[in-house]
């Protein structure tokens, strides 16, 4: 199979000319990290997709710089029939090659150092970290046992033998690490990242349900300072068995179809928050754990809000017309966003991206920009 041209063209999109990145995407086959992956249809399911049959779409999808979906649910592609449809939401990926080299360059990684990789997934960057650094320096993790065997059999093929464990990443972290880099989302961020890592080291991590980028040095009294950069991320946020946990349907349920405690009228169009990454962001810092769903019917828009403590909000208007906004249990759902609308709009942004970030050895993070502050826990 002739791959390295194709390679090369991912090189040239993803690095620059002089990074040290270029040479590992470009010698890197990806496409024996996913000969199978799955496909979303039209109708919301997924189909299986399966690379030896259509050698040219293996290559396009194997070396496009897009994440490219392997397990969905509790199955994983190499697994599935040929033809096989199903349903779920995806659990593991191939990340998309330029947000490895980003999270590779926030890193500020060199030569020498040892590195930790949370989240396996197919292997990608693992392999590129082994092609700069040498796999004796390369420690991935992956709570999925399958994820870790097929990963090292096929970088074992390679030439790479990075040491590849199960674990859940949450939980102790054998060794310890100059860099930590992690390809998913945690909140709240696991102390035993700041023990795994050395004095002195770099941690790389993303916020569960945020589009946040944290990068932080390790302090000498085992917690760490960094801030939250001025560019974003997403990653599939952290499991703790083969799937995640249900969502919470029948509030859903109940915000589609509930008249609510109160009936207003919203100041701010309809958006569809989940997309809306500075919002999403901030919304998940000042009430955690909400829910999202989003609806267009021609120029009908309509939002929801969910939250575990029964709170709901369902808004929804023609274009950009005021909203009619639904709202029941404990909280507010929809006037907590139009708090935070409201000041993005006075001050021209949100503080969130560039805040500082002071990290105690527990795993609490202490943000921090002009007068605004905030903790994740």
């Amino acid at each position: 199979m002739e791959w390295e041209h194709y390679a090369a063209r991912l090189a040239d999109q993803v690095t620059d000319p002089v990074s040290r990145w270029a040479a590992p995407i470009a010698g890197v086959d990806r496409h024996e990290l996913v000969p199978r992956w799955w496909a979303r249809t039209g109708t919301g399911a997924w189909t299986l997709c399966d690379g030896p049959s259509d050698p040219e779409v293996w290559m396009q999808t194997a070396y496009s710089d897009t994440s490219v979906i392997t397990r969905v649910g509790a199955l994983h592609a190499d697994q599935a029939e040929l033809g096989e449809l199903t349903k779920g939401r995806p659990t593991s990926s191939a990340t998309h090659p330029g947000l490895v080299v980003r999270m590779l360059r926030h890193g500020r990684i060199t030569d020498g150092m040892d590195l930790l990789d949370i989240g396996t997934g197919a292997g990608g960057l693992t392999a590129y970290a082994s092609a700069r650094l040498g796999d004796r320096h390369v420690t991935s993790v992956d709570i999925d046992p399958y994820l870790c065997d097929a990963a090292r059999e096929r970088l074992g093929r390679m030439g790479f033998y990075p040491h590849i464990i199960e674990t859940d990443a949450t939980g102790d972290i054998p060794g310890t690490y100059d860099r930590i880099i992690a390809t998913v989302s945690v909140r709240p961020l696991p102390a035993s990242w700041l023990t795994a890592l050395r004095t002195g080291g770099r941690l790389v991590t993303t916020i569960a349900n945020t589009s946040l980028i944290l990068t932080a040095w390790k302090t000498p009294d085992g917690g760490a300072v960094g801030q939250f950069e001025r560019d974003w991320a997403g990653f599939m946020p952290s499991r703790h068995g083969a799937d995640y946990e249900p969502g919470l349907t029948k509030l859903f349920d109940t915000a589609r179809d509930s008249d609510g405690d109160e009936v207003s009228t919203g100041r701010y169009p309809v958006v569809d928050v989940e997309n809306a990454w500075e919002l999403r962001s901030m919304l998940e810092i000042v009430v955690p754990g909400v829910e999202l769903d989003y609806e267009q019917q021609e120029s009908r828009r309509t939002a929801y809000l969910v939250h575990a403590d029964g709170s709901w909000a369902r808004a929804s208007a023609d274009r950009t017309d005021p909203p009619t906004v639904h709202q029941g249990g404990p909280r507010r759902l929809w006037d907590e966003l139009e708090r935070i609308r409201n000041r993005q709009s006075a001050e021209g942004g949100l503080s969130l991206y560039g805040s500082r970030v002071t990290i105690t050895p527990d795993g609490g993070c202490h943000l921090s920009r002009g007068r605004w502050s905030a903790s994740i826990y």
